[in-house]
C-alpha cells in the first residue's frame, strides 16, 4: 500500500479538460516535484487533492483511505496541509495569531495552540516576528508564514505551491533549507515550482505535465534530459 496514491484523476471545467488521466504514487518521506507550463493543471491537481474541487473521475487515496469527495477541512484533519501560490495572511492579526489559527485544528486549548505555533515559528525562522502584524511582513516572510500556518495543522503530507516565487537568490536558498528541514522532520511533500534550481535540487522524483497530461515522471536527471519535457517546458538550454 502506497502512502499516497492518485489514480487516473480527471477534472473538467465545462468543455475544458484541465487534468487528464493523471496517476502517481508516493512513499512516506518523499519529495515529488510537479512542473509544467503555466496553465498546465498543477494548482488544479492540488485543489483536487485537498478537496477544493471535486473530481470529474478518478480516485485519490491517503494511507489506504479513499479521500476524494471529502471536504477540505476533513482532508486537512486527516493530515494533508497546503500552501497557496498567492499568500493571503490574516493581515490585521499578529504572525503568532495567524499560526495559532492552524494549530486549533488539533486542540481547543489556547495554551497548547500557542505553544505549537511558537514551535512552528521557531522552525520556520519567524519567531522574532511573532508579535508583528502579518500585513507588515516582507514577501519572503509572508511565504514563511504560509508554510508555518500549514505546518501548524501537523500535516503528514504537505502541498507547497510556488514557495520560492518572487524571492531573491538568498531568500530562495533559505526557502530550500526550510523545505529540506520539513523533509527531515518526516513530512512527505508535493511541490509546484517554476524555479529549476529549487525543483531539481530538492525533489526525489519529478512529474512533468502539459495541458493536463503527464509528459514524464522520473528522477531529476531523467526529467531534465527527457526530450518531451525539454520541448514542452524546459527549453533547449536544459538539453
Amino acid at each position: 500500500m502506497s502512502f499516497f496514491e492518485v489514480k487516473n484523476i480527471v477534472k473538467n471545467f465545462g468543455g475544458l479538460r484541465a487534468v487528464n488521466d493523471i496517476s502517481f504514487t508516493m512513499e512516506q518521506g518523499e519529495i515529488l516535484g510537479l512542473i509544467g507550463p503555466n496553465g498546465s493543471g498543477k494548482t488544479t491537481i492540488f485543489n483536487l487533492i485537498n478537496g477544493f474541487y471535486p473530481l470529474t473521475s478518478g480516485e485519490i487515496y491517503f494511507k489506504g483511505r479513499r479521500i476524494d469527495g471529502l471536504p477540505p477541512h476533513k482532508i486537512c484533519a486527516l493530515g494533508i496541509g497546503r500552501t497557496f501560490q498567492v499568500v493571503k495572511p490574516l493581515k490585521r492579526m499578529s504572525v503568532l495569531d495567524n499560526v495559532m489559527v492552524g494549530a486549533f485544528l488539533r486542540t481547543s486549548s489556547i495554551a497548547m495552540a500557542r505553544a505549537r505555533a511558537l514551535d512552528v515559528l521557531e522552525f520556520c525562522g519567524l519567531y522574532h516576528r511573532r508579535d508583528m502584524d502579518a500585513r507588515n511582513l516582507t514577501i519572503a516572510d509572508r511565504k514563511r508564514l504560509e508554510i508555518a500556518r500549514a505546518l501548524a495543522t501537523e500535516p503528514q503530507l504537505l502541498l507547497l505551491d510556488e514557495t520560492a516565487a518572487g524571492l531573491n537568490p538568498k531568500e530562495t536558498e533559505e526557502a530550500i533549507e526550510i523545505i529540506l528541514k520539513i523533509k527531515r522532520a518526516g513530512i512527505t511533500i508535493i511541490i509546484v515550482e517554476h524555479i529549476m534550481k529549487v525543483i531539481m535540487g530538492i525533489s526525489d522524483r519529478i512529474l512533468a505535465i502539459s495541458f493536463g497530461r503527464e509528459i514524464a515522471i522520473g528522477t531529476p536527471k531523467e526529467i531534465v534530459n527527457h526530450p518531451e519535457v525539454i520541448k514542452a517546458y524546459l527549453g533547449e538550454a536544459y538539453a
